[in-house]
């Protein structure tokens, strides 16, 4: 038995065998006039070989990295530049050939051979007209891809030249500037960096230091002798220097002993004067005159530059009379003083002169850190400006090593090239081969496009991933009439064994749902018509009144008309008319009993109907249902298509379960998908399963009306006049 893959892709063939036999035909015309083109002319192919060049002696380093940068260059579009095909147009005009740049670089073919982006060896090919065109023109272009190697290795070389040159000045003047600030420090802060660097400026530090400690000692012992000496004194430094310098002065030595003088005259001669005695007041006139002289001597031994208050004539007598010995230790106490006081000040200088050297050696760290960098920034500028010159010079003489990255290893030689015939039938042959395969890849691609189910494999995949059960696979049915109705009057027909096992599925299934007792009222829908929905219920029915049991089939379908003939029934015009009226049985009964069929009733449709939609909603119908559930073991409602309308829903609340009608050929995927979801959602009347027709494989209409399940025809049976029952 075929596989699923196999029977689709055979139906496939036969569904899309005009689009696959025009492909081949298609394909095989094509082919014909390939075999019957003449054959291409000769064709003159130079082709030569370029290998990397380097120069005999290289002695700068410049002019080999240009080398190695010249190669490092090379490409296809480096060897087919514009310039260059520009130049080689231009002499094959001067030597009477005219081809333009764009021939030029469509007849070359270019092809690198390297590692790592260093092209070892080019190999350039170029198409012409006959032999001499290809060879001189293959010529030409190896001498300019020579020639502009050599000339860009050169341009490069001089650019390297240029943009030293321009960096040059740059440079010169930055080491021009870090040279002066290095020397301007040098100058500011040098002595001092080298005096702390050869050792004069500790010396410094420690020299003051050892003076300082000098100094105290001896200031200790000036100030033991000078304390001595005010205790032996009584006087202070100052006023020692005062009684000192009064006693030896000896015009203050004279006006004392004229002072003594004159007071002791008034002494003596006072007992025997009175005050106001000329005599008397002569004497201490001149007492006061020698007083007065003796404050101002004084005075002016003192000093003080008349702003000090004169002394009195008592101070004076009293600090003028020091004897030689006091005048001595009077003399030595100044001396010692003045000696401490220059000590003291030479002290107070040394501990300034201290915190500055300190304050110097703790800069000196920095110092040198700012001088060590300024020293590097010249190195580094010098450096750089070594380096620059180095590389002027360099490029300079690097121009006489300048050469070609490229050389001509191979010569352009002309190779003839002359395309074999190819046989025409050889040509037939392949192209009939690749028609046969194209018109199979068109056929398996429309087959692709199309969302129709075309095996019974496709429909049961579909209803498993639903969860939904497969009642029956039904076969292409034999037809016992000679109008082709795939109906099976006959008890020994041997599809009804297939209908069988469809009640009994059926009367399982609804055991096993919610409710638990076997379907009364079945509901039979399809997604579209043609899919054997009518069939089935009749074929259904048939085979439940041959197992004994009172069936009533309705038709339900009012968009459509009535296939009552099938079973042999006919339903008067008045019913049409009249509807409503038809299903209360007020014209005449609408159950008629199947002439052909023991126990089958049939309730014809109708229709067609303008508004079916009213007509299954009215309480006639829901009356008449209800009433066929009471008189009948089992109802069959043949229901309109779902995609066309919702008119079987309707039915639902008269209804014990839908069962859902597909067929191969006929059954779309998306539609059956969406539609599946859509009534598994549906709790109030539960689908319980799925009739697959045709499941063989065939796929012939049996009826305009409801192209079922495809037939074969059987001679029928003596057909008997139709009745009606009333119950």
């Amino acid at each position: 038995m075929a596989s699923a893959f196999v029977k689709r892709y055979l139906l496939a063939l036969d569904r899309y065998k005009w689009p696959s036999l025009g492909t081949f035909l298609g394909i095989v015309g094509i082919s014909a006039v390939v075999a019957l083109q003449p054959p291409p002319p000769p064709q003159y192919r130079a082709e030569g070989v370029l290998v990397q060049n380097a120069p005999l002696l290289a002695l700068t380093t410049t002019g080999t990295e240009v080398q190695q940068r010249g190669q490092g260059i090379i490409s296809e579009n480096f060897l087919l530049a514009d310039v260059l095909l520009q130049q080689v147009s231009l002499e094959l005009e001067r030597r009477g050939m005219s081809m333009n740049p764009e021939t030029l670089r469509n007849r070359t073919t270019v092809q690198l051979e390297g590692e790592e982006n260093l092209v070892q060896r080019v190999t350039v090919s170029f198409r012409g007209d006959n032999e001499e065109q290809a060879g001189m023109v293959l010529g030409l272009m190896f001498e300019a891809m020579v020639e502009l190697s050599r000339v860009t290795n050169r341009a490069r070389l001089r650019a390297i030249g240029t943009a030293l040159d321009e960096r040059l000045p740059a440079v010169e003047a930055d080491l021009r500037a870090a040279e002066q600030a290095l020397e301007a420090y040098d100058r500011t802060e040098g002595p001092a960096i080298q005096a702390a660097l050869d050792g004069s400026l500790l010396g410094s530090i420690s020299g003051g230091q050892q003076q300082q400690r000098q100094n105290q000692i001896a200031l200790a012992g000036l100030d033991s002798q000078i304390q001595s000496l005010q205790q032996q004194l009584g006087l202070s430094p100052g006023q020692a220097f005062t009684a000192s310098a009064l006693s030896a002065d000896p015009i203050i030595a004279q006006l004392r002993s004229q002072i003594l003088e004159t007071e002791t005259q008034i002494r003596l001669l006072a007992p025997s004067l009175r005050p106001s005695h000329p005599t008397m007041q002569s004497l201490q006139q001149n007492l006061a005159a020698y007083n007065t002289l003796l404050a101002e001597r004084a005075q002016e031994v003192i000093g003080g530059q008349g702003l000090a208050a004169l002394p009195s004539v008592s101070e004076v007598r009293q600090n003028s009379t020091l004897d030689p010995a006091r005048a001595a230790l009077a003399n030595q106490l100044v001396s010692l003083s003045a000696e401490r006081a220059a000590l003291a000040s030479q002290q107070q200088v040394l501990s300034q002169a201290d915190g500055q050297l300190r304050q110097q050696y703790s800069s000196l760290p920095n110092k040198q850190l700012e001088r060590n960098r300024l020293a590097q920034r010249v190195a580094l500028n010098q450096a750089l400006y070594d380096q620059i010159q180095a590389k002027r010079i360099d490029a300079a003489a690097a121009e006489a090593e300048t050469v070609s990255s490229l050389t001509i290893a191979e010569p352009p030689t002309v190779i003839v090239q002359a395309d074999e015939p190819t046989s025409p039938i050889s040509v037939m042959a392949v192209g009939g081969l690749l028609g046969l395969v194209a018109a199979g890849a068109v056929a398996f691609l429309l087959d692709l496009l199309d969302s129709t189910a075309r095996t019974a494999e496709d429909i049961q995949g579909i209803l498993t991933d639903q969860d939904v059960p497969v009642l029956a696979l039904v076969p292409t049915l034999a037809t016992a009439s000679a109008q082709g109705w795939p109906m099976l009057y006959q008890p020994q027909a041997p599809d009804l064994e297939i209908y069988e096992r469809l009640r009994s599925s059926l009367r399982r299934a609804g055991t096993l749902s919610e409710a638990g007792v076997a379907p009364r009222v079945l509901l039979i829908v399809s997604s579209r018509g043609g899919e054997g929905k009518t069939t089935s219920a009749f074929n259904l029915g048939i085979a439940a009144a041959r197992a004994g049991r009172r069936t009533l089939v309705v038709e339900a379908d009012l968009r459509q008309a009535s296939c009552s003939h099938w079973l042999g029934v006919s339903l008067g015009r008045e019913a049409s008319a009249e509807p409503l009226h038809h299903y209360a049985g007020r014209q005449q009964d609408p159950i008629h009993l199947a002439p052909w069929v023991e126990n089958l009733y049939l309730a014809p449709s109708p229709g067609p109907q303008p508004h079916p939609a009213a007509i299954l909603e009215s309480s006639e119908i829901g009356q008449f249902l209800a009433d066929a559930r009471a008189r009948f073991d089992l109802v069959l409602i043949d229901a309109p298509p779902l995609s066309y309308s919702n008119d079987a829903l309707l039915l639902g609340a008269s209804s014990d379960g839908l069962v859902l009608v597909t067929r191969p050929g006929y059954t779309d995927k998306a539609v059956l998908e969406a539609l599946l979801e859509q009534l598994l959602e549906n709790e109030d009347l539960p689908l319980l399963g799925a009739i697959v027709n045709a499941a063989d494989g065939a796929a012939n209409p049996v009826s305009p009306a409801d192209p079922g399940v495809g037939a074969t025809t059987l001679a029928p049976e003596a057909q008997p006049m139709m009745r009606s029952i009333d119950f």
